[in-house]
């Protein structure tokens, strides 16, 4: 496959003579299967091929994947829709659970043998992964890989914007969207770990039954969910997480309470389509409410931004992540928290599973699993117009594509 592909793409006796020398080095080293982005756009530019597997360089754990975290910024990446992407061909993903299969130099701690969950600065959607120990954590005896690969990356957003950054005490009110995503089912149950916690949430109408015993009010995301709230809970809340960025930044920061914290992890609606368009974007950015620092000074407000990714691998934090993780462990031993996974996929069927985060379908936290086989009924299922892809607002410029609009989960 990756011979036709360099073929296909440089063309000439060159390249054939290049790509017949890579097969050679190819077989004179193992291989792995890896989800490949081949180049930035949509679904077609995925796809599983085989790639040389990595080994541990000095502080590396060398991990034999079980399963991978599906989040919103893989969609991101897919689109070139980040700051500085990488270059492609990559592999994406950023969290995955597995075995530990090889330690490199001065690695303490861990064991051949271990189950672990890590972090990963890409490279995580593949049957193989190295990654530094620093981001490695031990996976509880009654976890499964399926709910290890669910955890990271939503609890520790979750943990560290209610507890690191808005300071969460007994008694305040949060107002959570996509309450019915990976994040979200986090923060309802953070939150409900804390006394007297008010939590506001909103999903999408179909989600309402699966979630409504774990927030204390919620809305359909289409209606006016500022009203709503007011009608409640007159002075607004505390603090309000933001994933969707847009026209909901004027309204999270209209319902703060004075001294509450407003914070953005999340840019969903810069997303729109399969594809990235420009005028989309461009008419999503001009909705953001400019913040006046001399309104935030008279209102007593806090404006915040969180993104876990570049705290761990850009800032270099990753001993205060440790310390999260290790709170958020106990809270799992003690039962208080647990990972919701919406369902399970095979790395062929990564692309449906990309189109239920687009459609707005998933529970919790999507999953690839490395040893599932694919399954034509759930692929097939997943690309059905749900309920959620009918709801999707409509976009000037993005019609004639007739493209469903993504939407953090």
């Amino acid at each position: 496959e990756e011979t036709e592909q360099m073929i296909e793409k440089e063309g000439g006796k060159e390249a054939a003579e290049g790509s017949a020398a890579g097969s050679l080095r190819a077989g004179d080293t193992k291989e792995m299967r890896a989800v490949v982005l081949s180049g930035f756009g949509g679904l077609n530019k995925l796809r599983v091929s085989k790639k040389a597997m990595p080994e541990p360089q000095e502080g590396e754990l060398k991990i034999r994947v079980k399963a991978c975290g599906l989040n919103f910024i893989d969609l991101m990446v897919r689109q070139g829709n980040i700051d500085n992407p990488p270059k492609t061909p990559l592999v994406p993903g950023f969290e995955c659970s597995g075995i530990v299969e090889a330690l490199g130099d001065s690695v303490k701690g861990f064991e051949i043998g271990d189950r672990v969950m890590a972090f990963v600065n890409y490279n995580a959607w593949a049957e193989v992964v190295c990654t530094p120990v620093e981001f490695v954590y031990k996976i509880p005896d009654d976890m499964s890989f399926s709910e290890a690969a669910a955890f990271p990356m939503n609890f520790v957003t979750a943990y560290m914007m209610l507890f690191e950054v808005a300071n969460l005490r007994e008694g305040m009110s949060v107002l959570v969207h996509s309450a019915g995503g990976g994040v979200g089912q986090a923060v309802a149950q953070l939150c409900s770990t804390i006394p007297n916690v008010t939590v506001f949430g909103t999903a999408s109408s179909f989600k309402h039954e699966a979630i409504k015993d774990s927030v204390t009010h919620l809305f359909d995301r289409n209606a006016d969910y500022v009203q709503e709230v007011k009608r409640i809970s007159t002075d607004g809340v505390d603090i309000v997480l933001d994933c969707l960025c847009g026209e909901n930044t004027g309204k999270g920061l209209s319902l703060l309470k004075p001294l509450g914290t407003y914070i953005l992890y999340g840019s969903s609606n810069m997303v729109t389509g399969e594809t990235k368009s420009f005028f989309s974007f461009a008419k999503s950015w001009w909705q953001v409410e400019k913040v006046n620092p001399i309104k935030l000074y008279e209102e007593n407000k806090v404006i915040a931004g969180f993104s876990l990714l570049n705290l761990l691998f850009k800032q270099n934090r990753g001993g205060l992540i440790k310390g999260v993780m290790d709170k958020l462990l106990n809270l799992y031993n003690n039962k208080k928290i647990k990972p919701v996974v919406d369902s399970l996929w095979a790395l062929e069927e990564v692309k449906e599973a990309m189109q239920r985060i687009h459609d707005r379908g998933n529970i919790g936290k999507l999953i690839l699993d490395v040893e599932k086989a694919p399954t034509p009924l759930m692929a097939n299922d997943s690309t059905e117009t749900s309920e959620a892809g009918e709801e999707e607002e409509d976009h000037e410029g993005d019609n004639e594509n007739k493209e469903r609009m993504p939407f953090i989960q």
